[in-house]
């Protein structure tokens, strides 16, 4: 099955179709969390109090953000453009579901993506895991192979990788996940000219 004929399209939100703005060490910095470790998973393992408190702050930075998101360049034309083909489109985000819907308004696309296809970090296990693309694929009623996992980090190409969807690379020139990505374009409008 060529790129062009895949219909089953998952994609990561901030990086991928909104420029990142994310700055992860000044958040690391304000709840606490060791340079290196994942944000996410550092917080799991918190005692419930401070877990609950840190993450209300989180949520709340994270709101900011998403009201104020920015597309990504080619963004919109690319998921118009499958949107108009018919393809189904999902969003797996490790932020939180509803900013990721808050997010897709803010850029304009909401209209493009059934809520139910928008998982965040507590409708899913967070990214690399593979959960939540597998629970697109039940949702959609195909194999996980029929899907594209479009992100820009390494956590959404080894999620796809997993999952044994096709990974797509964007919005990043890093190597690093060469191993785990089966394509890699310079940004959405690239990606949509080789469609």
């Amino acid at each position: 099955m060529t790129l062009r004929q895949r219909s089953h399209w998952v994609f990561d939100l901030d990086g991928t179709l909104t420029l990142a703005v994310h700055d992860f060490a000044a958040i690391r910095r304000h709840l606490g969390i060791p340079e290196q470790a994942d944000i996410l998973h550092h917080l799991a393992d918190l005692p419930a109090t401070e877990r609950e408190a840190k993450h209300a702050w989180l949520f709340e930075h994270e709101r900011e953000l998403a009201v104020a998101a920015r597309p990504a360049p080619g963004a919109i034309d690319l998921v118009r453009s499958l949107h108009g083909r018919g393809c189904r489109l999902g969003i797996l985000t490790r932020n939180a579901r509803d900013l990721a819907l808050l997010t897709l308004a803010a850029i304009g696309l909401e209209d493009c993506f059934d809520p139910a296809a928008v998982l965040g970090r507590d409708e899913a296990a967070p990214k690399p895991d593979p959960g939540g693309l597998l629970q697109l694929a039940e949702f959609w009623q195909v194999t996980p192979t029929q899907l594209v996992m479009v992100g820009d980090h390494g956590y959404d190409l080894e999620c796809g990788r997993a999952a044994g969807s096709w990974t797509i690379q964007v919005n990043s020139p890093d190597d690093r996940w060469a191993a785990v990505r089966d394509l890699h374009f310079d940004d959405c409008a690239a990606l949509l000219q080789a469609l």
